[in-house]
């Protein structure tokens, strides 16, 4: 099977220099990529290039991605390939820049032009407006329309219950196949939900031939 895998974080730039991102590392999309080569998959690995993870990539073909519309703009360039599943578990940021203001000696907010060189210190305070970013994987299904589409929600409040239903509310919003809820909210292992059901896993492995078993 044609595999596609996303994998680390986006950034969005504030200047040429500053960036906003967050802390994933990559590990799991790399070493789920590793999984399916070694189970004689081909498979194509979309990994941030702000990845962390040291351990080597096997995926045949290796592509870096930078910002949220990059990895969008790899993706959507995807389309013209066969791709049969995609393992969704890049990190995207939620917000990008918006609007940058300063404030004046009055206390008065002044809209700042931005520039892409380095923002200087020196002019005081720098207000700027975060905006979310668009979700990628609601435009999976209508750019691959015939491949397996698994998600990841990774939730940090509440408990497991709560990254459940997140999970399934991401099934029906996006029109996937599955996802994976893990982190802090859902504690140790995976949960794997389906239009059928759910399942836990304790580790990668067991978690990672889950999916396989998806294709």
């Amino acid at each position: 099977m044609n595999c596609l895998v996303t994998a680390g974080p986006t950034f969005e730039p504030l200047d040429d220099v500053r960036r906003l991102t967050n802390f994933s590392t990559g590990r799991l999309g790399v070493e789920l990529a590793d999984f399916l080569m070694a189970r004689g998959h081909a498979v194509t690995l979309l990994l941030g290039e702000s990845a962390t993870w040291p351990g080597a990539c096997r995926a045949q073909s290796v592509k870096r991605f930078s910002s949220t519309a990059d990895l969008r703009s790899q993706l959507q360039a995807l389309r013209r390939k066969k791709v049969d599943a995609i393992f969704h578990a890049a990190a995207v940021s939620d917000f990008t820049f918006g609007r940058m203001f300063t404030r004046d000696d009055e206390g008065r907010l002044r809209r700042f032009a931005a520039t892409r060189k380095k923002l200087s210190t020196r002019g005081g305070s720098l207000l700027v407006e975060l905006v979310p970013t668009p979700k990628l994987i609601a435009g999976l299904r209508g750019w691959f329309p015939r491949a397996r589409l698994v998600g990841w929600k990774f939730e940090v409040d509440g408990a497991r219950a709560a990254a459940l239903r997140a999970a399934r509310r991401q099934l029906a919003d996006c029109a996937t196949d599955a996802c994976v809820a893990n982190g802090p909210a859902y504690g140790k292992g995976f949960g794997l939900v389906t239009a059928v059901g759910q399942e836990h896993f304790a580790d990668k492995p067991k978690l990672f031939a889950a999916l396989e078993r998806i294709l």
